[in-house]
């Protein structure tokens, strides 16, 4: 959800409801469990993790179970326990985000400056993009700031298009299916056809647009960016006000993109 704002609004906590605190008290039991597991190099027993942990024997095992569904640990064929590869598939996401923010730090806060407007760094996650940082100043003036952890539809968004346009037909209509291109404004991308039509333009183009199609007044511009390996990780975009944004601001934006994947190790070819 996007915000026209020039300062930041204070969120306050709620107060823990039973249900939360037993929810908080079977997680730290969980964390208990994957430290111990950590901290052994080779598979352990039930009987060892309750006694390591100070669980009782069935709690462990009832936790235990539900880690395995999860793919959190596994449970090899002699009965013992050791960490799952779902906890290595995270921990690379978290570092390639973690990377990502770092290597786009200065660049993003160089962009908004440049602008004027808010600057979002973003990534994939399933069929959403999700806003992992951003650069803004309650100094520019009115600005779209958009929270940072919000998601939105790959279809509806500058950012989102630019994963789907390295997507191939199959899955492109996978997700058309799967999702029902489910409308925001008006001007949103609503059949096949078209969302097709404009991933042609974003290969051709080499970056991605919205015009006002996941809020009303509201236009973005993005550029992706690129690890060592070729793979786009992130997208970099411009939100602006519709009457605000300019097409002025692609090549800087392209360009600034491009450093990021630079610093990422990606080796940006001629020609």
């Amino acid at each position: 959800m996007l915000r026209y704002v020039s300062s930041e609004a204070a969120v306050s906590a709620q107060p823990e409801s039973g249900a939360m605190g037993m929810a908080i008290q079977v997680l730290g039991r969980a964390t208990q469990l994957l430290d111990a597991l950590a901290a052994q190099p080779d598979p352990v027993a039930l009987k060892d993790l309750a006694k390591t942990t100070g669980l009782h024997t069935s709690t462990a095992h009832r936790i235990l179970s539900d880690l395995v569904i999860g793919r959190y640990v596994d449970r090899v064929d002699n009965g013992l326990y050791q960490l799952g590869m779902r906890l290595l598939e995270l921990g690379s996401l978290v570092k390639g985000r973690l990377n990502v923010r770092e290597a786009a730090y200065e660049a993003m806060h160089a962009l908004h400056r440049l602008t004027g407007q808010t600057v979002n760094l973003s990534v994939q996650q399933g069929d959403e993009i999700i806003y992992i940082d951003r650069a803004w100043s309650e100094r520019s003036g009115m600005q779209v700031v958009r929270a940072i952890g919000g998601r939105a539809p790959l279809h509806l968004t500058s950012n989102g298009k630019l994963f789907l346009s390295v997507a191939d037909a199959r899955q492109v209509r996978t997700y058309a299916t799967r999702t029902g291109l489910a409308t925001s404004t008006v001007n949103s991308i609503t059949t096949l056809e078209k969302l097709e039509h404009e991933l042609v333009s974003v290969r051709q183009l080499g970056y991605a647009r919205d015009n006002e199609e996941l809020e009303l007044g509201v236009r973005c511009i993005a550029a992706g960016i690129y690890d060592d390996t070729g793979k786009l990780v992130a997208g970099l975009s411009i939100s602006a006000p519709s009457g605000r944004l300019q097409d002025a601001w692609i090549p800087q934006l392209v360009s600034t993109a491009g450093s990021i994947s630079e610093a990422l190790g990606y080796e940006v070819t001629g020609g």
